[in-house]
């Protein structure tokens, strides 16, 4: 039942029953105006595995990273535009069980109805398989739809990234200085260094001061957890 959805998931369910739990929209039971069983349950299930799964990993792969950056990578690989993603690369709008008016407004291929079926489909999993199938279902898809977690999720705000990590240490806070502004008024390009306690950390370019000041940021978050690895591992 399902074989190619099976398939793409990498998992054969024991128990069919609960993938088509997964898969039954709610506009159903609203359609049919009797209690019908649909997959809000296992979306608040599969939510939950899928947070610990990620946050296992993300723990694991980035020891050099702390609260602050695992949470904000962990919501950015959990927002709904990317699990929605997921559910398209499946291909379970095909699958979804839904309403004749939830079908001619186009619910098939809704974002939010995708996401929540895909949170959906992985708590099936691990009803059906147990936590650690869920885990190889999830890191399945996130290395086909991501690449894999090679590497963490780009920071959206590298300094106030930088901000934290230093004032952990010290009330001081970094400084950033602009040293040179080259090129045609059009088309400049800034050169931005960033300082913490009177030692310069790393310099940035970009075409605007934010832009080589985030650079800067970036490039001494960079800096200083390659010197805390090399530290801990001496």
């Amino acid at each position: 039942m399902r074989e190619d959805l099976q398939n793409n998931l990498g998992y054969i369910f024991k128990d069919p029953g609960l993938l088509e739990l997964a898969l039954t929209h709610p506009s159903v039971a609203h359609e049919q105006g009797v209690p019908v069983q649909h997959n809000q349950r296992l979306e608040f299930l599969g939510d939950a595995v899928l947070q610990l799964v990620l946050t296992r990993e993300l723990f694991q792969k980035f020891p050099d990273f702390g609260e602050g950056p695992l949470t904000k990578a962990r919501a950015k690989l959990v927002n709904r535009q990317a699990l929605a993603m997921m559910g398209q690369r499946l291909g379970l709008g095909r699958h979804l069980v839904i309403s004749r008016g939830e079908e001619a407004h186009g619910g098939r291929e809704r974002p939010s109805a995708l996401a929540d079926a895909f949170e959906a489909v992985l708590g099936a999993v691990f009803l059906d398989g147990g936590f650690e199938s869920a885990a190889e279902v999830i890191l399945n898809g996130f290395r086909d739809a991501f690449g894999g977690l090679t590497g963490i999720p780009v920071l959206e705000n590298p300094k106030g990234e930088l901000q934290e990590l230093l004032q952990s240490r010290s009330p001081e806070a970094p400084q950033y200085q602009v040293v040179s502004a080259t090129g045609p008024d059009h088309d400049r390009v800034f050169e931005c260094t960033v300082h913490h306690e009177g030692v310069e950390l790393a310099r940035g370019r970009g075409k605007s001061k934010k832009a080589a000041e985030s650079e800067a940021a970036l490039a001494a978050l960079n800096t200083l957890r390659r010197r805390k690895a090399r530290a801990e591992r001496a």
